[in-house]
C-alpha cells in the first residue's frame, strides 16, 4: 500500500505540481484547497506525512499544524510558506512542525526530506534502547524521553537532536554534524536554527530542573552530560 500524504495547498499550479512530483515517486497524495478541508481530510483518514502551506483560506497552517500535533505527535509535518523571517519559522516549530521550507523551493528537496523523515519513523535502532544521563531516561524505541519520572513531550525533531546528544556519550557535536545527521540535507549553519532547537530542548529538558544537562562549548557545539558527577 503506498504511502499517503496529506497535501493543503491553496495555489492550485503548485499543488498539481507537488502532487505529481510526488506521485511519480510513488506516493499516494490528496490535496486539500483550504483549511477545513485538510481538518476534515485528516480526520478520516490514517496518513503518513502532512505538507501544510501557511497561508490556507479558513484555517491557517499554523493552527492545522497545532492541531494535528495534538492529535499524532509523531506524524512527520513540513510546512510550506513564502515568509522566511525568522520569526515565522519560530512559530512553525512552535506549532509543531518538523521542518520548513520556503517558497520558491526545488520539488527534489522536498522530496529528499520526504524520504529521510519516512525512513526515520519506520526505523528502529540497533543500539541501546534506553540511554541514561543523570535522571533523563531516552527510549530510543519508543521515541519518547523521562526525566524524574516524568514524560517530557517532543516534536519529532526534537528527539532527534536529543538522541544524536545522548549517543555521542557527552563529546561535543558540531552544528555540521547535527546538520548532517538531524536534517539529513543540506544546511545553511549560518542560521539560527539549530541554537532555536538547542533552545527549545533547554526548555524542557532542563528549565524545569536544578541540573543542567545540556551545554554549549563556544565555537565548537554541544554536548549532552551531567557535569556534576
Amino acid at each position: 500500500m503506498n504511502t499517503k500524504i496529506l497535501l493543503a495547498e491553496d495555489e492550485p499550479k503548485l499543488a498539481a505540481n507537488i502532487r505529481e512530483t510526488l506521485t511519480d515517486s510513488g506516493f499516494d497524495v490528496q490535496v486539500a484547497f483550504d483549511g477545513t478541508v485538510a481538518e476534515r481530510l485528516y480526520k478520516s483518514i490514517d496518513y503518513q506525512l502532512v505538507i501544510l502551506d501557511v497561508n490556507l483560506p479558513y484555517k491557517n497552517g499554523f493552527e492545522l499544524c497545532k492541531l494535528f500535533r495534538q492529535q499524532n505527535k509523531d506524524i512527520p509535518i513540513i510546512m510550506l510558506t513564502a515568509l522566511g523571517e525568522l520569526d515565522d519559522k519560530i512559530l512553525a516549530f512552535d506549532a509543531g512542525a518538523d521542518d520548513y521550507l520556503v517558497k520558491p523551493f526545488h520539488f527534489q528537496e522536498l522530496l529528499a526530506r520526504i524520504q529521510v523523515f519516512l525512513k526515520r519513523s519506520v526505523q528502529h535502532t540497533a543500539l541501546e534502547e534506553k540511554i541514561m544521563v543523570a535522571d533523563l531516561q531516552i527510549d530510543l524505541l519508543e521515541k519518547k524521553a523521562r526525566r524524574g519520572g516524568k514524560e517530557i513531550e517532543l516534536t519529532m525533531r526534537e528527539f532527534s537532536l536529543l538522541e544524536l546528544l545522548a549517543q555521542a556519550n557527552g563529546r561535543v557535536v558540531s552544528k555540521v554534524e547535527i546538520a548532517e545527521k538531524v536534517w539529513d540535507v543540506n544546511f545553511d549553519t549560518g542560521t539560527n536554527t539549530i541554537e532555536v532547537y538547542i533552545s527549545f530542548l533547554r526548555n524542557k529538558i532542563d528549565k524545569p530542573f536544578d541540573r543542567k544537562l545540556i551545554h554549549t562549548k563556544p565555537g565548537f557545539g554541544y554536548y549532552l552530560k551531567d557535569v556534576s558527577a
